[in-house]
């Protein structure tokens, strides 16, 4: 009697467990994946090159505009690709999103000197989406860097660059080019 016990716990215990791991991993769904992820509608992406972003140490990045359409929904997410020795790190950053860090751009912006006068031994300062791309800069030896960090997960996905006036352009570029594709 006492091993059955036992082993109902133990199953029921699983069984909860089990539960509270599937609804996490629902969680960390990003935008993009909830709209690849649809079934039983046929899914149709078009994407729109823009101008790439210049890495400090990686040449160019390739950017563009993906328009999503599923069913009678459609979306629109600027993508950032850097690629790598063995994969490809990709951001796909959904038009609110966008729109959110380039307003979160400015505060940035106001505060890098301050940050550098502060002469600290390593600062970091960031914005992050709630898909976890994260853009942002480090004070490191009296000098700022700044950074995309394109994927929550994994390694080499991140890149730096020279200076803030090549990503607003970009970004700019982006919003520019949805709100043209959203009236056509």
């Amino acid at each position: 009697m006492k091993n059955y016990i036992t082993i109902m716990l133990f199953l029921v215990t699983s069984i909860v467990f089990s539960q509270d791991t599937n609804k996490e991993a629902e969680k960390e769904k990003t935008k993009i994946d909830a709209f690849y992820s649809k079934t039983g509608s046929i899914i149709k992406f078009t994407d729109y090159k823009i101008t790439g972003i210049k890495s400090l140490y990686d040449g160019l990045t390739e950017t563009r505009i993906r328009k999503i359409k599923s069913g009678t929904l459609v979306s629109y997410f600027f993508q950032i690709e850097k690629k790598g020795k063995y994969s490809n790190a990709v951001a796909s950053i959904e038009y609110s999103d966008l729109l959110e860090i380039i307003k979160a751009l400015s505060p940035l912006k106001s505060e890098i000197e301050k940050d550098i006068a502060s002469n600290p031994e390593y600062l970091e300062n960031k914005f992050t989406t709630v898909d976890g791309f994260k853009i942002g800069y480090y004070v490191s030896k009296g000098k700022a860097t700044w950074y995309m960090k394109l994927e929550k997960y994994g390694s080499d996905n991140t890149i730096y660059i020279e200076n803030i006036e090549t990503i607003e352009k970009t970004f700019e570029e982006a919003k520019n080019k949805i709100e043209e594709l959203k009236t056509k």
